[in-house]
């Protein structure tokens, strides 16, 4: 995995959108979205984090601009893809942030980049997801029939009633679900050494499915400073609490930035 030559440009590259290229950054911090989400999660994030930092929405597979490719449902694929994909782009300082199954993209993400002895994230910013050693209490849903599928999203309230009251839309929509449910409910924690960098976690207060218990285990995979912060909201507080998260990422960023210099 090489670092040295930026080929295309972030704004060109089909793997972010939504993002203002800012070559004066210090630090660059990739974002991935939850499960079903796209990189359009992060839009506002652009102009409300500190301006040394270059927000890069990921944009993966099947969503968005690459609606005409085929979701990974692998773990290890996407994760691996992923990998290659931000390879060009790991020349200055960088953070990861995930939401969900993001969470679960960005610290397999940094793990895979240190068994590759590729250049390590300053910090890990793991949101709404459970430690990857606590089990899961609910059944898989990747594997349901379409209409029990439907009416577990229904329930789980991240996906808007307009998309899932559109046919041509949730045709669409289906196999995409799928695919990132088989990432999120099929992924196992290999046992490895804990991260040195620091790893800051944040859950939803009125999450039922991630609780405080769920998330303080985080801290046996790093070495480094570990935080938790629980905001108001549910599994989706990322989106109800922004301006709370935002205002503790950019803090965090502040710290990363000083250490770095």
């Amino acid at each position: 995995m090489s670092t040295s030559v930026v080929n295309t440009p972030l704004a060109k590259s089909r793997w972010f959108a939504h993002i203002k290229p800012n070559p004066q950054a210090s630090v660059r911090l990739f974002c991935f979205p939850y499960a079903g989400g796209s990189a359009l999660i992060f839009r506002k994030w652009v102009d409300a984090l500190p301006s040394f930092v270059e927000v890069c929405p990921v944009q993966l597979p099947g969503r968005g601009n690459r609606l005409d490719e085929e979701p990974i449902s692998s773990p290890d694929a996407l994760v691996q893809a992923v990998a290659d994909a931000l390879a060009p782009y790991l020349d200055k300082p960088f953070a990861l942030f995930g939401h969900s199954m993001g969470a679960t993209i960005s610290f397999e993400l940094a793990r895979l980049l240190r068994r590759e002895g590729a250049v390590m994230p300053q910090h890990l910013f793991i949101s709404g997801r459970r430690a990857p050693q606590v089990p899961d209490r609910e059944p898989p849903l990747y594997n349901l029939p379409e209409k029990e599928l439907m009416e577990e999203l229904h329930k789980l309230g991240g996906t808007p009633v307009e998309v899932l009251e559109h046919p041509e839309l949730m045709e669409v929509m289906l196999p995409l679900l799928r695919a990132d449910l088989t990432v999120a409910e099929t992924y196992v924690c290999k046992e490895e050494p804990p991260l040195e960098c620091p790893i800051s976690v944040f859950g939803g207060l009125q999450d039922k499915d991630v609780t405080r218990e769920d998330l303080l285990p985080w801290a046996e995979h790093t070495t480094g400073r570990f935080t938790l912060r629980m905001l108001a909201g549910d599994h989706f507080f990322l989106n109800t609490a922004q301006p709370l998260l935002l205002r503790t990422l950019s803090q965090e960023l502040y710290q990363l930035l000083r250490n770095t210099e």
